[in-house]
C-alpha cells in the first residue's frame, strides 16, 4: 500500500511538472490575428492605409486577455482569387483566431465564405456592399453599407444641390460600384429626380471621352461617380477638358490621397460620402488614435486607416467580452456589439453583421478633403 501511494505521488508530481510549462505557454502564447489586404495592385492605396491603421492600433493596444497579439499580413494583390487563397492560408497555415479584411467588397465576397465555413470571425474595415455579410454568420464590418450612402448622396444632390437630372458612370467590373450606383439611382428617382444618362466603364480604363460625350448631351445637373479613386480622378480631368461644368458627387471609394494627386485642380469641389473626418471625432478613442497616427506616420488620419483600426479594436473588444478567442464565442460577442466607441464613431452591430453608424460628407477644397457635415442613420 505504501509503495502504491509513493508511486501515485510520484506520478502526480510528474504530471504537474510536465503540465506547468504547457499551461504557462498557453496563458502567455500570442493571439494570432490575420489581415488580408490589397497591398499591391489597382486598389493598393486602400490596403496600405488600412494596414497602417491596424499597426497604429496594435501599438495602442498590443495585448488581449493578458496575451500578446501577433499580426499576420497576406497581400491579395487587389485580386479575388488571391483574396480567397489568402484567407485559406491565414486559417490553415497561420492558425489565426480572427481576420481583418478585405478592403473592397468583391474581394471580401471571395474570402468571406472560407472564414464562415471555418468559423473564424472576419471583420472588414470598408467592404460596403450588402452581399458581403448576407448569409455569413462569421463575417462582419465596421463601415456603413451602400444603401445608406447611396440614399444620402441622392438626398444631398436633390435637396442641397437642387439637382433634378443626374448622369452616372459606373465601373461594371466592381461589385461595389455596380451596387452603389443602383442604390443612388433608385433613391434619386424616388426623391423625384431623373437619371438622364447611364454610362459604364471598366477598372483600368484611361479614356472616358465617349461616356462623357453622352453625358454632356443629356445636360445633367449632377454627375455621380460611384467608382474608385483612379477612375474618378481621370474622369474629372477629362470632364473639365471637354467643358462639362456640373457638380461631381462620388463616394467612400474615392477618399484616398491618390484622388488628389492624380486629379489635381480638376477634382476641386468634388463631394463625397465618407467614413471619417477628424473634425467630426466624437469619441476619446478617436482623439487618441488621431494623435497616435499622426505621430507614427507623419500623415493626417483618414477614413481607410481609421476603419482598419476600428476592425482591430472591435475584434479585441469582442474577445474581451467573450473572455475567449474561441471562434463561435467571439462571433456571438461581435454580433451583439452595442454602442462601441470606435475611432470612426459609435458602432452598433446587428446579427446581420452590419454596422449601424453615421457617415460624413466631405468635399475637396484647396487640394484637401474637408469636412462638410455628419449624417446619422
Amino acid at each position: 500500500m505504501k509503495r502504491l501511494l509513493v508511486v501515485l505521488l510520484v506520478l502526480t508530481l510528474a504530471f504537474a511538472v510536465m503540465g506547468t510549462p504547457a499551461a504557462a505557454q498557453k496563458k502567455g502564447e500570442p493571439v494570432r490575428i490575420g489581415m488580408y489586404l490589397p497591398m499591391t495592385g489597382g486598389v493598393a492605396a486602400y490596403g496600405q492605409m488600412e494596414h497602417a491603421g491596424v499597426l497604429v492600433a496594435n501599438k495602442m493596444q498590443p495585448t488581449v486577455l493578458g496575451r500578446p497579439i501577433e499580426l499576420f499580413l497576406v497581400d491579395t494583390k487587389s485580386d479575388k482569387i488571391e483574396a480567397a487563397n489568402a484567407v485559406d492560408r491565414l486559417i490553415k497555415k497561420e492558425k489565426v483566431k480572427a481576420i481583418i479584411g478585405e478592403a473592397i467588397s468583391g474581394n471580401t465576397l471571395a474570402g468571406g465564405p472560407i472564414a464562415d465555413k471555418s468559423k473564424v470571425p472576419m471583420v472588414s474595415p470598408t467592404a460596403t456592399n450588402p452581399l458581403v455579410t448576407q448569409n455569413r454568420e462569421y463575417v462582419f464590418r465596421v463601415c456603413f453599407i451602400d444603401p445608406f450612402q447611396g440614399e444620402m448622396a441622392a438626398k444631398y444632390a436633390f435637396d442641397v444641390l437642387g439637382a433634378r437630372k443626374a448622369a452616372m458612370m459606373i465601373d461594371i467590373g466592381q461589385d461595389y460600384c455596380v451596387g452603389l450606383g443602383n442604390f443612388f439611382a433608385k433613391s434619386f428617382i424616388k426623391q423625384g429626380g431623373k437619371i438622364v444618362a447611364m454610362t459604364y466603364c471598366q477598372t483600368g480604363d484611361q479614356d472616358f471621352t465617349a461616356q462623357l460625350s453622352t453625358i454632356m448631351a443629356a445636360k445633367p445637373d449632377v454627375l455621380y461617380l460611384p467608382n474608385y479613386y483612379t477612375e474618378v480622378a481621370l474622369t474629372c480631368k477629362q470632364a473639365n477638358e471637354l467643358g462639362l461644368k456640373v457638380p461631381v458627387f462620388t463616394a467612400d471609394g474615392a477618399q484616398a490621397p491618390e484622388l488628389l494627386s492624380i486629379g489635381g485642380k480638376d477634382v476641386e469641389g468634388v463631394i463625397l460620402t465618407a467614413h471619417f473626418a477628424k473634425e467630426a471625432a466624437v469619441t476619446e478613442l478617436s482623439r487618441q488614435y488621431v494623435a497616435n497616427y499622426e505621430k507614427e506616420t507623419g500623415k493626417e488620419a483618414s477614413g481607410f486607416d481609421a476603419l482598419g483600426a476600428d476592425a482591430y479594436f472591435l475584434i479585441l473588444d469582442a474577445m474581451t467580452r467573450a473572455k475567449s478567442t474561441d471562434g463561435p464565442k467571439v462571433r456571438e460577442a461581435l454580433a451583439n456589439t452595442k454602442n462601441f466607441n470606435g475611432v470612426s464613431g459609435i458602432i452598433n452591430v446587428g446579427p446581420d453583421g452590419n454596422a449601424v453608424k453615421s457617415l460624413v460628407l466631405l468635399h475637396v477644397k484647396d487640394g484637401k478633403f474637408q469636412y462638410l457635415a455628419t449624417v446619422n442613420p
